[in-house]
């Protein structure tokens, strides 16, 4: 259905991936992965039409629709949302306002009755007549009201407006839909909803995410942006770490047989070459290690940091006791009369809707809010540290460079402890001496990570830690966290994140009401 050959791409002389050939067939949900920058994103414009490739060809079976994810979250702002949605499918949304124009004529002609005539049955054809049903059908999956089908897309927020446009490029049932990152911004619900969408959409997708729960759940096969390639592999993201490791393993094993045979061919002939009698066998070798070629491994293009956290000192059994916190923030009351102890070895998710719950909360309990009413209390052998959902505080004003401002959080500021610091997480030769200003999303992530790291604290709060991550990064995140032998206080949307690492839910109802579960996360959405 979707057929690439002898694709490459190159971007100012620089080679992103070169003579790719593969075929996208009707059914499958081919999941994108690769590093950040690796080209998942730029194989996803190329497939779509909107960039050409340096080289080769993208072809698509005639009369096949393909429906896009738009990226500009302002593009249909003078639109209603049910206006926005329908031009997920462009022709009906074309035919639906030529029709309206005819019709809203004065001098309607006959030419202009034939014409109205001719749009009407390819109107009905096409399920026009069914349109605002589907769309409400797709909003209300994605959690909203039928009320917003006539709201402007302008008076909507950043969350809302993603959401919107997922629906829009689901709407009509295309052959082929592309989507990058879909299930960012996403709550739970929603996500499970599109991942049973794409269970049942007879189609083909190409996803782009960094959701491992996801990718897991909704695939048949992983395409993988590595090595300056790109190949596909059958089954799902799990299947294919799983199976990626094993064949680096046996690589590796195979490429220590090679190293310990050259080894013990040079030992021969260093030792027995100037020995006559062995001259022949060591000229027998020194050519047989001549032909003994070291296969080196491709250089990857994946890179994991280094995320561990070690207490300076171990917790006492009191840990965090909140009682009767409330908080209204604009007008809303976002906590009410919220009380729970934090015990020992609890590693506690906090989920849901209510973000805003979530963050008030954390920045109470790290004394950067005051509440309104209630109090909290620290055990007074508990040193927390905390990881801001925002954290342009920390960088929009620096004027430092990357050594410069790890080294306000360490009494350790020897440039070689910081650059190799700073090399474990991903900084490495001049990058070190980057004004943090000019950072990504995902390098102020790391950097605000080793600053964590750096006070060695025994009680950690994060708030949507994944933010800005690629998945390498998440992974080490999640088992810097599932390592960490004491208490962590996290907000997240990840399944995978949540699952592995929290033995204690938490959720706040949109009035500020906390609910509390001792249990797995999968278990508390079981009980939902």
């Amino acid at each position: 259905m979707l057929t690439v050959q002898d694709v490459s791409m190159n971007f100012s002389g620089q080679t992103l991936f070169k003579h790719v050939d593969l075929k996208f067939t009707q059914g499958n949900c081919y999941g994108i992965i690769g590093a950040n920058g690796a080209g998942k994103s730029t194989f996803l414009r190329i497939l779509s039409g909107d960039l050409e490739p340096t080289t080769g060809t993208v072809s698509i079976k005639p009369h096949t629709r393909m429906s896009v994810l738009k990226q500009d979250h302002f593009e249909f702002d003078d639109f209603t949302v049910l206006d926005t949605v329908i031009q997920g499918n462009k022709r009906l949304y074309d035919i639906m306002k030529e029709k309206d124009a005819l019709y809203a004529k004065e001098d309607f002609t006959d030419e202009d009755g034939i014409r109205a005539s001719e749009l009407e049955g390819e109107f009905a054809e096409m399920n026009g007549w069914e349109a605002e049903s589907d769309v409400s059908r797709l909003l209300q999956g994605l959690g909203f009201s039928t009320d917003v089908l006539y709201e402007m897309m302008g008076s909507l927020t950043a969350k809302q407006k993603v959401k919107i446009l997922l629906a829009q490029a689901l709407f009509g049932n295309p052959e082929i839909i592309l989507l990058d990152e879909p299930t960012n911004h996403l709550d739970i619900a929603a996500i499970e909803w599109l991942e049973d969408f794409i269970l049942d959409y007879p189609g083909t997708v190409l996803v782009v995410s960094h959701d491992r729960h996801f990718l897991n759940t909704v695939c048949t096969n992983i395409v993988d942006v590595d090595y300056g390639k790109i190949k596909m592999y059958v089954g799902n993201y799990e299947f294919w770490y799983e199976s990626s490791q094993l064949m680096q393993k046996l690589r590796n094993q195979q490429k220590k047989k090679t190293e310990d045979k050259i080894a013990e061919l040079q030992a021969f002939i260093s030792r027995f070459s100037s020995n006559k009698s062995k001259a022949k066998q060591a000229t027998s070798r020194r050519k047989l290690l001549d032909n003994l070629a070291l296969e080196e491994l491709p250089a990857s293009s994946r890179r994991y940091p280094f995320v561990g956290f070690n207490m300076d000192r171990a917790p006492g059994k009191e840990i965090l006791y909140v009682e009767g916190l409330s908080k209204t923030v604009d007008g809303v009351k976002v906590l009410d009369n919220v009380t729970f102890r934090v015990n020992p070895g609890d590693k506690i998710a906090f989920v849901g809707e209510n973000e805003i719950a979530n963050t008030t909360l954390f920045k109470i309990i790290s004394g950067e809010l005051e509440p309104d009413e209630g109090y909290y209390k620290w055990g007074v052998t508990i040193t927390h540290s905390y990881f801001p959902l925002d954290n342009s505080a920390y960088f929009n004003d620096c004027d430092y460079n990357l050594v410069e401002w790890l080294s306000q959080y360490t009494r350790e500021t020897t440039e070689a402890f910081m650059r190799g610091y700073l090399g474990r997480m991903l900084f490495s030769g001049d990058d070190v001496y980057k004004p943090v200003k000019v950072l990504s999303g995902g390098e102020k992530v790391r950097c605000m990570l080793a600053r964590m790291m750096l006070y060695g604290s025994n009680v950690l709060v994060l708030d949507q830690p994944t933010n800005h991550l690629d998945l390498e990064s998440i992974s080490a995140v999640n088992d810097g966290l599932i390592a960490f032998d004491s208490n962590v206080l996290f907000a997240s949307h990840d399944h995978e994140f949540i699952q592995t690492i929290a033995n204690r839910i938490m959720e706040f109802s949109p009035e500020g009401k906390l609910t509390d579960r001792l249990c797995t996360y999968d278990e508390y959405i079981g009980e939902a």
